[in-house]
């Protein structure tokens, strides 16, 4: 029977960076690991976030369980506060992930009606026919596991986002011994993220940046501005020390920043000495030698504090001649332009900026596992099947090849989204497919959903302007009461002529058409927008979107 083999889904993040998520399926039991947003491309024109399309969830709303996170970076949480607003489960996570979760959904006003489960990593615990095991891992982030799920066919383990840090600075190090422990015991498929597939040998240490960053603070004579990723809070906790170090107060400016310091210091990931922190408004109080400013916007967000501080507008953040501005991140893939504008500001106040340009030393590591480590997870635990997670189709496909290429795993399977792969104990075979895709959300709204079409519009806007024909026609008589004008924005053609005969197009379309056709103001605007785009079509090639505009008089 079809119900005996356990189902796996990904209705996200195989074959992007972002919208992770991931269904297992028992009989009627659906558990969904990740619940991520990504960050849309420019011809995505005003959308501000992409999450998954869950059509699936939503037709199977009585089996879902529960949603379990691996970590808490928005490529794996974003997305919580548009699936709670359809399906309300339980959201199972590590201290420091929920607490994220906890401020993501006070936003959206959904915190008061969500079940938060707290899970432990080595404290395994059921839902249904699943028995969860979290295992510690370590990435950019802090208090990240991955999942070995119990199933009745075998473990399904799922790396979430890793690196093999032995030693980082929160001294929770990567768990070795439970993968190792596992690989005895048996593993029936391994879930591995493939994000730095293509680099060699092992990702540094965090702690690796800690000399490179202490150089930074040593040599630099003036103000001191600091930007990490919000989220990086290992980051985040050496330059403080650093700064408590070489004799330097901290402000902190920009609300991700302020609001991960803050957890951080709640759970214990922080612990600072009395005195380091100073308010925004005390800075100016400060010889400039003598301070330390952590400021978000490392990747040139048009609004982040850093952004304003490079035009010079922000109220507590002033960058002065001979100030430094270290920027520990990656350039993330699509915000170069963004990054370097704001570099060019920063470069106009005569500041000296750092960043990771392959010339500034080690001052960002990657949050990532690179070939050896992934390597190593394989060897460690001896999966019979392997599935490449986390990433675009490249990476999917190298990472395939690099697993095959070991001959330890019995067999590689390339899933992509909303592929349906089935296993029992032996097997598994790919068995069709569900809906997936992509929702487009703007505003930051949980329910501004914007559809296809609207995104057509804007990007008809974009490139052949509007043309807008207002008639004046009389409610009582149906009669045309002026000749129609004809406005024209964005549209490159503007000649007299052609305004002209667009005038005398609708003009025609009015005369002819009968006096219960101008009074069906659904009718005589699409007969104006068909006649019109025709004329302008031919003449010019281009199609503008048309509005008619009918005023009553």
């Amino acid at each position: 029977m079809a119900t005996d083999k356990l189902r796996m889904i990904p209705l996200g993040g195989l074959g992007e960076f972002g919208m992770n998520c991931m269904a297992l399926r028992w009989q009627d039991d659906i558990i969904v690991i990740d619940a991520g947003l990504m960050f849309p491309e420019e011809e995505l024109l005003g959308v501000d976030i992409v999450v998954p399309d869950i059509s699936y969830l939503i037709e199977n709303r009585s089996k879902v369980k529960a949603i379990l996170l691996t970590h808490g970076h928005e490529d794996h949480i974003g997305g919580l506060p548009w699936i709670l607003s359809e399906l309300n489960v339980p959201v199972y996570g590590t201290e420091f992930t929920l607490a994220y979760v906890e401020g993501k959904l006070e936003e959206h006003r959904l915190l008061d009606n969500a079940d938060l489960i707290e899970m432990l990593p080595g404290k395994r615990f059921t839902l249904g026919p699943f028995s969860i095991m979290p295992i510690r891992v370590t990435h950019s982030l802090v208090d990240c596991v991955a999942l070995a799920i119990h199933t009745p066919v075998g473990v399904v383990l799922h790396t979430g986002d890793f690196k093999v840090d032995l030693s980082p600075p929160d001294g929770k190090p990567f768990d070795l011994h439970a993968f190792a422990e596992l690989g005895k015991q048996g593993v029936l498929c391994l879930l591995q993220d493939s994000t730095n597939v293509d680099r060699p040998g092992y990702t540094p240490s965090e702690r690796a940046v800690r000399p490179r960053l202490d150089e930074i603070f040593a040599q630099t004579k003036k103000k001191l501005f600091f930007s990490c990723f919000s989220s990086s809070i290992h980051r985040i906790r050496v330059a403080m020390e650093l700064a408590h170090k070489h004799g330097r107060k901290v402000a902190i400016i920009g609300r991700s920043l302020d609001n991960s310091t803050e957890i951080a210091q709640d759970l214990g990931y922080l612990d600072l000495p009395q005195g380091l922190i100073i308010n925004p408004g005390q800075i100016r109080d400060q010889a400039p030698d003598k301070v330390c400013i952590m400021i978000s916007g490392t990747q040139g967000e048009p609004m982040s504090a850093l952004s304003r501080a490079a035009v010079n507008n922000h109220k507590f953040a002033h960058i002065d001649a001979g100030d430094t501005v270290l920027l520990s991140s990656r350039v993330i893939p699509g915000n170069e332009k963004g990054i370097y504008r704001m570099i060019d500001h920063l470069e106009r106040r005569d500041a000296k900026v750092i960043h990771d340009d392959g010339t500034a030393g080690l001052i960002h590591v990657s949050g990532h596992g690179s070939q050896e480590e992934l390597r190593l997870m394989i060897n460690l635990v001896r999966p019979k099947f392997f599935i490449p997670v986390h990433g675009d189709y490249r990476h999917l496909k190298r990472h395939a090849e690099l697993a095959a290429g070991m001959g330890i795993v019995e067999k590689v399977i390339l899933l992509e989204d909303g592929d349906v792969l089935e296993f029992d104990k032996n097997t598994a075979v790919k068995n069709g497919k569900v809906t997936t895709g992509r929702v487009c959300i703007d505003s930051g709204g949980s329910i501004d959903v914007v559809e296809d079409v609207v995104i057509r519009d804007r990007q008809h806007l974009s490139e052949d302007g509007i043309v807008l024909p207002i008639i004046a026609i009389n409610k009582r008589t149906g009669r045309v009461e002026n000749t129609p004008e004809i406005v024209m924005r964005g549209f490159a053609i503007q000649d007299d002529k052609l305004v002209n005969d667009a005038r005398n197009i609708v003009q025609k379309t009015l005369d002819n058409s009968s006096a219960e056709e101008k009074a069906d103001y659904a009718i005589i605007k699409e007969k104006i927008r068909n006649d019109l785009k025709r004329y302008i079509q031919k003449q010019t090639s281009r199609r503008p979107l048309i509005m008619p505009v009918i005023m009553e008089i």
